[in-house]
């Protein structure tokens, strides 16, 4: 059992987790082989939160309740609020995931988060843009490391800028090992570029 962990917090850009959600959610295209995976809501308290989109969500469990281990892993939406103190225990968790080898995934503002841990000074990653780290974290020391597209992964960390969610989410399901290579390649091309083609052959690489 894989158990896949988003934090929610107010004001969290509820549509750059949304599709690697509905994906992990609903398995809809699960090779036949692929492990369990549990989606999680978590937060620092399990009192309700509300996205940037007005979404309200009652998480699933606490920071504390959490379970590290390796086959896990730690999805970190974007937000305007990631330098609020209640944030930090979060941040401590995702820290102690990649020490044991779990996934952390971190897009948008959770970047400048991660980045002011010094968790992105020496691993390939990147935000949305050169300089944008440095703007929001003075104490970042990264940048021979930034990499100038959209999502980016480096072993069991993945960072995204903002328009990289479909990236980001393409990325956790090949790390997470539960889509067909072709199926999440034809995926990818279909929900980035519209084409029918890549629907049907995608519908045919499940059958």
């Amino acid at each position: 059992m894989i158990t896949v962990y988003v934090y929610v917090m107010n004001t969290m850009a509820d549509w750059e987790a949304a599709h690697v959600m509905a994906e992990l959610k609903s398995g809809r295209f699960f090779k036949k082989d692929a492990g369990k995976v549990e989606l999680k809501t978590v937060s620092c308290t399990k009192e309700p939160v509300r996205s940037m989109g007005g979404l309200t969500i009652i998480p699933d469990c606490t920071v504390n309740e959490m379970e590290t281990e390796k086959g896990n892993m730690l999805i970190l939406p974007g937000s305007d609020m990631w330098n609020a103190p209640e944030h930090m225990e979060i941040l401590k968790k995702a820290r102690e995931f990649l020490s044991v080898g779990a996934g952390v995934a971190a897009i948008c503002g959770a970047t400048t988060a991660l980045a002011g841990l010094g968790i992105l000074d020496d691993r390939p990653h990147t935000s949305n843009g050169a300089g944008f780290l440095n703007m929001f974290c003075p104490e970042y020391k990264g940048e021979k490391y930034y990499v100038d597209q959209p999502a980016v992964r480096d072993g069991n960390l993945i960072t995204a800028g903002s328009t990289g969610g479909l990236l980001m989410a393409k990325l956790i399901l090949e790390y997470l090992d539960v889509f067909r290579a072709d199926t999440l390649e034809f995926w990818y091309t279909y929900f980035s570029t519209g084409d029918p083609q890549a629907f049907f052959s995608m519908m045919r690489s499940i059958q």
